[in-house]
């Protein structure tokens, strides 16, 4: 079985949590691939540039000079710190955005009604993906040669232009494409009850549930777009999805499961 693990922004930008993650990401047995974010470490820029992100209802606005800071962030120094770590791990890395060998091909989004029902917006260079999105063929050549991809959030249209995409969203394709297992790390214990109380992890969410932990606000913000992913994985062909922290990606009972 092919595991598909993401890692956010707040433990690639941890030196600590990310050289463990790692490690033990390397140690992990079978074929894998790794999608990764950055967003903490490329709203710090922006706003070191003068510029001020925007995030709306979990995802980022990307205008041109937006794309430029996130690509110079997710396919340079993120990719490549990451897969010199793992390198360093005897782990065989290779980073890629999606426009190399056109391994993901996006379409640019179009204006979206907001869940408000009435607030449009146009969200600029960001690109959605579908399972079909995924030239699955490539990356099973590269897992059959023993090389662990490294994918970032930055794809392309095929048609000269990048594009900005949610790296959850990635790694929910990917993993429906190739009809793997879905592993979301980031830095808590796995979708929780109670953000102040480290120790409530609810421990299983179907899509029942979910939707009373949304409409009590239990789940909001950036949550939900990570907690949809899992769903859609599972609807377009992934085997299991669980998130939990970084540091328990080898503790296969950690974490939140799901299941439809």
């Amino acid at each position: 079985m092919i595991s598909i693990v993401k890692i956010g922004g707040n433990v690639v930008d941890n030196p600590v949590l990310l050289g463990r993650f790692c490690r033990d990401f390397a140690a992990m047995p079978g074929a894998k691939l790794l999608v990764h974010g950055g967003g903490v470490m490329a709203s710090q820029i922006q706003k070191a540039l003068g510029m001020e992100p925007l995030m709306i209802e979990g995802r980022r606005v990307t205008d041109e000079e937006s794309l430029k800071v996130v690509t110079m962030v997710y396919a340079g120094w993120c990719n490549k710190h990451i897969s010199a770590l793992l390198q360093a791990n005897g782990c065989n890395a290779l980073g890629l955005a999606g426009c190399d060998a056109s391994v993901i091909k996006a379409s640019r989004r179009a204006p979206k009604t907001l869940s408000d029902g009435k607030t449009v917006v146009d969200y600029g260079y960001v690109g959605d993906v579908g399972p079909e999105s995924v030239k699955a063929e490539f990356l099973r050549l590269l897992l059959d040669k023993g090389i662990v991809p490294v994918l970032c959030a930055i794809n392309h249209d095929g048609e000269g232009n990048l594009l900005n995409t949610n790296a959850d969203t990635i790694s929910s394709s990917v993993a429906a494409a190739l009809g793997g297992r879905l592993v979301y790390c980031f830095e808590k214990k796995g979708v929780l009850s109670d953000v102040n109380d480290p120790g409530s992890v609810i421990p299983h969410i179907d899509k029942a549930s979910y939707a009373a932990l949304k409409a009590s606000g239990v789940v909001a913000a950036g949550m939900i777009p990570k907690i949809d992913n899992a769903f859609a994985a599972l609807e377009n062909g992934a085997c299991s999805v669980v998130i939990k922290h970084s540091e328990d990606i080898l503790v296969e009972s950690a974490g939140t499961t799901f299941s439809l």
